[in-house]
């Protein structure tokens, strides 16, 4: 299975907002001088940052990784590649040509970094829970909540009881009653989305498996989380122009596109066999 060697600068770039003063300055200063950072020590990077080796240490485990030579072996691999387009603002009276140049190239920003982000033994597991699971139940709010009835469409095709919910309410009636067989996907950009932090917390004190679909990062929805998968945080675009709502949304989908095929590939005959017959049923309302 492939290992992701990849990633490091979006990471850094992800969580650099939320870290305490001491790891922002270093991340900062690798983000400036990553050629320089990974031939580094934490004892160097704490000196060339005016903090210490503790704080570098502190950083990776802020970010999510096992250590500074993971952090240092993503980073080398994004000075590996070829340099990428970045996030664009849309400006006012902006030119329709523009615009859609524009939002295009922001959409596929958002969907290449998040790829960078994948974990592969974290897709895995969720592949295999969403396999073995009896129901599967998604939620999330606003766009988020597009993305659940999106996810509830595709998996309705592996002949999986699932649903979608958007409203509180629904959701808590409707996970009332999971257990270990169940599975409860919460999906919310922020992360910090209390309706769909409150499912996830319910879910899981119910015994349901729980997973996570957020910007990368700690958060409310993702501490109920049994796994977690992250998407890249699109650039803000200042209102009224802004298209983060837009690249978030296709992320999110890759990512549950991502899992659909991934577990249509893990049970090809018995997916063949159901969507043959999902084809003869529309045939027949067809009435071929």
């Amino acid at each position: 299975m492939k290992n992701s060697l990849t990633g490091g600068l979006v990471i850094l770039n992800e969580m650099k907002d939320k870290l305490p003063p001491s790891e922002r300055k270093i991340a900062q200063f690798i983000l400036d001088q990553p050629h320089e950072a990974i031939h580094c020590t934490a004892s160097q990077l704490g000196e060339l940052s005016s903090t210490s080796s503790a704080a570098v240490m502190r950083l990776c485990k802020s970010l999510g990784l096992k250590g500074l030579q993971e952090l240092k072996l993503r980073i080398s691999g994004d000075l590996q590649k070829k340099p990428g387009s970045k996030y664009r603002d849309i400006q006012p009276g902006e030119q329709p040509d523009s615009i859609v140049e524009k939002v295009t190239s922001n959409s596929m920003q958002a969907i290449n970094e998040t790829t960078e982000l994948v974990d592969y033994q974290t897709l895995a597991r969720a592949v295999e829970v969403l396999k073995n699971a009896r129901r599967i139940h998604f939620f999330g709010v606003g766009a988020s909540g597009i993305v659940a009835q999106d996810a509830q469409q595709k998996f309705l095709r592996m002949n999986k009881s699932t649903s979608a919910f958007t409203d509180l309410h629904n959701a808590v009636m409707n996970i009332a009653n999971v257990d270990e067989q169940d599975v409860v996907f919460g999906i919310s950009f922020s992360g910090e989305t209390y309706e769909t932090a409150k499912v996830m917390e319910i879910a899981k004190e119910k015994g349901a498996k729980t997973i996570s679909l957020t910007r990368y990062g700690q958060s409310p929805v993702t501490n109920s989380a049994n796994i977690s998968l992250f998407i890249s945080a699109s650039r803000e675009i200042p209102a009224p122009f802004r298209s983060g709502a837009t690249s978030s949304r296709l992320a999110q989908l890759h990512m549950i596109d991502i899992l659909f095929v991934n577990l249509v590939t893990e049970q090809y005959e018995q997916a063949s066999a159901y969507f043959n017959e999902i084809t003869d049923v529309m045939n027949q309302l067809k009435g071929k």
